[in-house]
Parts: C-alpha cells; sequence; structure tokens
C-alpha cells in the first residue's frame, strides 16, 4: 500500500507561504501564526484614576454596611483589572491544522469545537471559536496581522460560520456602561 501525497499550502510564523508536501495520514498545518494572548491597548492614568475612585466609593458603601469580605473582593478585582491593564501579553503560537486548533501546547480537536466567529477588540480582530463543553465555552484568538477572510476559508471545511452574532446581556450592559461612563477618555471621542 502506498501512501499519497499531496502538496498542502501553509502559512507559517513569519507569514510566508510554503508548499509542503505530506503523507495523507499526517496532520496539516493549514494555517499558523504569533500574536497576542489577548487584545490590549495601553491605558492612561485616567483610566486608573476613575477605576481607583469607583472601587473606592463601592468599599466606602461596603464598609458602612460591614461586608468586608466583599470589600476583599472589589480590591481583589481593582488589582486584577490594574494587572491586566498594565502588562502587555505574550505572544502566543497559533495553529490550525487538519486535525483542530492548537495554542501554544493545548490542543482542541475539531469534534471539541462547535461553530466560530469574528469580532473586534479594541480595533483588533479576533477568532471566537465555540466549545461544546462548558469550560471554556469559547476559545479567543487575536489575528495580529492575518488575513481575516483567509481564516474563514481555512475554518469553513471543519466549522460553520456564524455570520451574526446577538451580543448577551452581560455584553449589552458592559457596552452600555463603557460608553455612557466611560473610565478614559478615547481619542475619538
Amino acid at each position: 500500500m502506498t501512501a499519497q501525497k499531496e502538496t498542502v499550502k501553509t502559512k507559517h510564523s513569519e507569514h510566508e507561504e510554503k508548499e509542503v508536501r505530506i503523507a495523507n495520514n499526517e496532520i496539516k498545518t493549514l494555517l499558523s501564526w504569533r500574536a497576542p494572548g489577548r487584545p490590549f491597548r495601553k491605558r492612561s492614568k485616567q483610566y486608573y484614576l476613575s477605576s481607583l475612585l469607583i472601587a473606592l466609593l463601592v468599599e466606602i458603601v461596603l464598609f458602612l454596611f460591614s461586608q468586608y469580605l466583599l470589600m476583599l473582593v472589589v480590591a481583589s478585582l481593582l488589582f486584577m483589572a490594574f494587572a491586566l491593564a498594565s502588562v502587555p501579553p505574550r505572544n502566543f503560537h497559533y495553529r490550525i491544522s487538519s486535525e483542530g486548533i492548537m495554542i501554544e501546547d493545548y490542543f482542541f480537536l475539531w469534534q471539541e469545537l462547535y461553530d466560530f466567529y469574528f469580532k473586534k477588540h479594541d480595533s483588533e480582530d479576533t477568532l471566537h471559536v465555540g466549545t461544546h463543553d462548558f469550560f471554556p465555552g469559547e476559545i479567543t484568538l487575536t489575528l495580529r496581522g492575518v488575513d481575516r477572510e483567509h481564516v474563514k476559508s481555512v475554518m469553513l471545511p471543519f466549522l460553520p460560520f456564524r455570520e451574526v452574532v446577538k451580543p448577551t446581556f452581560m455584553e449589552k450592559s458592559g457596552d452600555w456602561l463603557s460608553h455612557n461612563f466611560p473610565l478614559e477618555k478615547t481619542p475619538s471621542s
């Protein structure tokens, strides 16, 4: 029995295309790139000051009602928000293959995944892939430097594409709050 050979175009970490000869029963890398682990935008001092003032106001109210554990929760959430806003994410290696999606050393099989769609976060394209499992529920891949249409053409043979994604109540609430009560002024405002 002879293994048939076929030519597959792949994209590697530097986004150059190569033709690779692969046997039919091997995993084929269809697309590969490096990008930050999450969308990141440098925050101004106004963001930190506004967040601190809101947290202090909530802390005072909680102190008046003797909710000391909730005060710790608010302080820890503020610390986490400051840490995520000040420390840029490291670059991850993303790979889409004939068997699934690999993020660094973690591999998701196509059978574990449900569908995919694209979103913009802080003017950066992200790919959202739904999973059948409750956790993680959805994986997010940043697409810095990778064409959205190319990713779509690679993933369509394996997963359905959602053209329109209805925002959840929490997303609508968060968008409303950030639009009406911004923590920092953006240049477009």
